[in-house]
């Protein structure tokens, strides 16, 4: 999640006219007059920091008694802890005049990994499950889509290894790639692959393993075979390439069959330290109690199951609205060489104003759905234990340092200071009853019931206009225009290394 700080710009006097700050694309308009650009000449004119550099500042702060009252108290506690704003804190209640009925538990942890867009995806289609088969708690199996994402992930970067064997190995595309090749992280069009491809089985199945839940050490070792993989795959493109009696088709041929042997190893690993999956056209059988004690079980593959519980609001069936200021409006983006299965689908977003996420949302609770949603978490939120709040006025670090937040959503993108982190599910929302607007969300979280209040955030609706990335919408509860852009097909394609590349 992201670690550093910023806040909404600041407020402006009213005699100030807003159309004179900032424009659509969240930065400030040029002003009819201009100011002059030339200063006071500079204490250190090499660019260095001198001792007269600092001898102004410490004059400065040691003549603002709120700067020496700080200076007291901040050397000895954590700022996150000691300067939020309990008006804020009283001002936003875990209470919400519209939620989904049905309520799905227990509270999921995905402990020492990335995979909370997994446990986000479960989350939201085990409400189904519950309901048809009538459980008290319940919980599909993340690890096993876990299995299935990190092996399909190492192929996929092995395919762009091959693909991309042409271009220096110091290239910019090559460098980002080898970067971090198989998060744990992951998007909707990517678990809509997985879900359609190798279906879903209950947590009983496929239990949680210690790699699962603590995924860093098999992570490093996968990494480092896989770089040494993609290496021996351009050596052997280069040789291919310098033999004239090897035709293209062949020289695939011949990497995609050393590859598959390469993948021998990625397998071995991941099958030991993670356990062998079920096969998704294979059967089993889940034998359960029912919330009122009775026995049942069910018998099927994982694919049927997941088709099973899924028929009313298929992830299939729905897609990504994003609130992406950077880039225009009302046009479909997608993300150059990301993906997790090679050939499916892509990573699909429909650029559009945040109200229109907001809207989705409460036509989605309304309908009794649970919404998947990505933001920036560690913006301007506290998930400590029964506090759980996500609201930018939470914390006073602007009166406590004399400073001013000034960055937009757009220049937070654009500078590396925010992109979407983390993924939850929203199951509640607040309305005004006289405007209609959602004032506040309800927010299921992945990281214990030890986490915000029992696992619960509340997201303030101006925290979810800067730090809200991502809604997914079934397509049935989506404005006819979004739905017309996302299958149109006409897609701008941002590069790999694009913030809304990020991985949740």
């Amino acid at each position: 999640m992201g670690s550093s700080v910023s806040k909404v710009p600041a407020q402006v006097s009213d005699a100030t006219s807003s159309s004179e700050l900032l424009n659509e694309k969240g930065f400030v308009r040029p002003q009819s007059s201009t100011p002059s650009t030339v200063g006071s000449p500079p204490l250190a004119t090499d660019g260095s920091i001198s001792l007269s550099n600092v001898d102004a500042w410490e004059s400065t702060a040691a003549a603002d008694p709120k700067i020496q009252l700080a200076r007291t108290i901040l050397a000895h506690t954590n700022i996150k802890s000691t300067l939020t704003s309990r008006p804020a804190g009283v001002a936003i209640p875990h209470v919400f005049n519209h939620e989904v009925e049905f309520k799905a538990g227990p509270v999921t942890n995905q402990k020492s990994s990335g995979r909370c867009w997994l446990f986000a995806t479960t989350n939201v289609i085990r409400h189904e499950v519950m309901k048809k088969l009538k459980l008290k708690e319940f919980q599909l199996s993340q690890s096993y889509l876990f299995f299935w994402d990190k092996l399909n992930k190492s192929n996929y970067y092995l395919e762009l290894s091959i693909e991309n064997a042409d271009l220096p190995v110091d290239d910019r595309l090559v460098n980002f790639l080898a970067d971090d090749l198989i998060s744990d992280g992951g998007q909707w069009d990517m678990v809509v692959n997985l879900l359609e491809t190798y279906g879903l089985v209950p947590q009983p199945i496929y239990p949680e393993s210690f790699h699962s839940s603590a995924s860093g050490p098999i992570n490093n070792l996968l990494k480092m075979k896989l770089r040494e993989h993609a290496l021996t795959l351009r050596a052997l493109s280069s040789s291919l390439k310098a033999d004239p009696s090897v035709s293209p088709q062949s020289a695939i041929s011949t990497l995609r069959a050393k590859k598959e042997e390469l993948m021998q190893e990625v397998y071995t690993i991941m099958s030991a330290t993670l356990g062998v999956p079920p096969k998704p056209d294979a059967a089993f059988t889940w034998e359960y109690y029912t919330e009122d004690g009775k026995y049942a079980k069910w018998e099927g593959t994982p694919l049927q199951f997941y088709k099973a519980f899924t028929a009313k609001f298929s992830p299939a069936e729905s897609f990504s609205l994003i609130n992406d200021p950077r880039n225009e409006y009302g046009k479909l983006y997608t993300v150059d060489k990301l993906g997790n299965i090679w050939g499916g689908r892509p990573v699909l977003y429909v650029n559009t104003e945040i109200d229109d996420l907001k809207q989705a949302i409460v036509r989605s609770i309304k309908a009794g759905q649970p919404v998947f949603f990505g933001c920036d978490v560690g913006q301007f939120s506290d998930s400590g234990k029964g506090v759980g709040i996500m609201d930018t006025d939470y914390f006073e670090y602007e009166q406590a340092f004399n400073i001013t937040l000034g960055l937009t959503k757009a220049q937070r993108l654009q500078t590396n200071e925010s992109a979407m982190t983390h993924a939850m599910v929203i199951s509640a929302v607040h309305v005004d009853e006289k405007t209609g607007r959602p004032v506040r969300f309800k927010v299921e979280n992945s990281w214990g019931e030890d986490s915000g209040v029992q696992g619960y955030n509340v997201m303030s609706d101006k925290w979810f206009d800067q730090f809200v990335f991502q809604v997914v919408v079934h397509k049935s509860l989506a404005t006819k225009e979004h739905v017309k852009i996302f299958e149109s097909g006409e897609k701008v394609v941002l590069p790999a290394w694009d913030p809304m590349g990020a991985l949740a």
